[in-house]
């Protein structure tokens, strides 16, 4: 088996986080900075921002201030890189993502596009709504976010991200 490259970017996990987002993996331009969310066309950082989930709006590089405030990062794929359909499937490692979440507990996970939700779910995101997800009693809480990825703009929306920030502070 060929060997993995390292990790694009690294987890920011800790135990009993309040809130953990989950992507697919790094975009091109996060793994060549090292920064969650990097690309100056990603909404995630606004998102949070104008959602109410921080107090000010954080940069890429100030990613991992977050932690601070109870909020951590990880992707399904901590080797690949890129667009989600440019992922290798052999790269997405959902019983790694399991084993981190049963480490570390959480208490919300939130996924940050239809598609991470839908490798986690084993079914299609067509079938997955946004939004807090129905209640599973051996999981965190679940929220699937809109991408905020520049490319996703036709399926942009900030009430999941809201809805997810009403959460938390309850």
């Amino acid at each position: 088996m060929p060997e993995l490259p390292p990790h694009r970017l690294p987890d920011q996990l800790l135990p009993n986080l309040r809130l953990i987002f989950v992507g697919t993996a790094a975009s091109t331009r996060s793994a060549e900075l090292g920064h969650y969310y990097a690309h100056p066309g990603n909404r995630f950082w606004r998102a949070i921002h104008e959602a109410g989930i921080t107090s000010r709006r954080y940069q890429p590089g100030e990613f991992a201030a977050l932690i601070e405030l109870g909020i951590g990062f990880t992707d399904l794929s901590k080797s690949g890189a890129g667009m989600d359909h440019q992922i290798a499937a052999e790269t997405i490692d959902v019983p790694a993502f399991r084993a981190k979440i049963e480490k570390y507990r959480p208490k919300t996970i939130a996924f940050t596009s239809k598609k991470a939700a839908s490798l986690f779910y084993g079914r299609p995101s067509s079938g997955i709504a946004l939004g807090r997800q129905p209640r599973d009693e051996s999981l965190p809480e679940i929220f699937v976010l809109p991408s905020p990825s520049g490319a996703a703009s036709g399926h942009w929306t900030i009430e999941p991200w809201r809805e997810l920030a009403a959460w938390i502070a309850s």
